[in-house]
């Protein structure tokens, strides 16, 4: 956990959940090739509609030649703090079910299920695991050759974590854990209520 900010459940949760946010600073430091695939083996086992799957991560490690083509789908607000990352990763679900070619309503449902379970895997190892809708999905589609059954859902950097002061200035006040909204807020017994 960041210093500065202690968070507190208003329910008892595994500590697990309640510690994984989404730092920043990264170390470029390599991961190594075991590391990496225990993440996705543990999005692997997330649940899914008709054990469909329809998650695909596609990803490029820092010092190969895939690198920019990842590095360069980011925004410019990303993309300052997230060259630092050992790994990029794309995100696409497939729109439709293996078995009848049916359209799949919680493909991307189904893949966020995979995404967190990655991203637990990365903070019980205690790594950095980013999750970003800022990048380029159009872009990414061409320059990855992603199939037009496929949404293009996120990105997600991954790597060792750093200190904050490796940030840029206008970065490092965000750089720790921050709060969520209060249960009345999010969850309603019968008919929605709110906004």
């Amino acid at each position: 956990m960041a210093e500065g900010l202690v968070r507190h459940p208003d329910h008892p949760i595994n500590t697990l959940i309640l510690n994984r946010w989404s730092p920043r600073s990264m170390t470029g430091e390599e991961l190594e090739d075991k590391e990496l695939m225990s993440l996705f083996e543990a999005a692997r086992w997330a649940p899914s509609s008709y054990n469909n799957q329809p998650w695909r991560f596609l990803y490029a490690k820092r010092n190969t030649k895939q690198w920019s083509i990842f590095l360069d789908l980011l925004v410019e607000g990303n993309r300052v703090w997230a060259q630092n990352a050992a790994v990029l990763v794309v995100v696409a679900s497939k729109k439709t079910f293996d078995h009848n070619n049916g359209q799949s309503k919680t493909h991307s449902f189904d893949a966020g299920a995979a995404w967190e379970n990655l991203a637990l895997e990365g903070t019980s190892r205690g790594l950095v695991v980013h999750g970003m809708e800022g990048f380029d999905s159009k872009k990414a589609r061409m320059s990855l050759k992603i199939p037009e059954n496929y949404d293009v859902e996120a990105m997600i950097a991954i790597g060792i974590k750093g200190p904050k002061e490796s940030l840029p200035e206008s970065y490092q006040k965000a750089e720790r854990p921050n709060q969520r909204k209060p249960l009345k807020d999010i969850v309603m017994e019968g008919v929605f209520v709110g906004k």
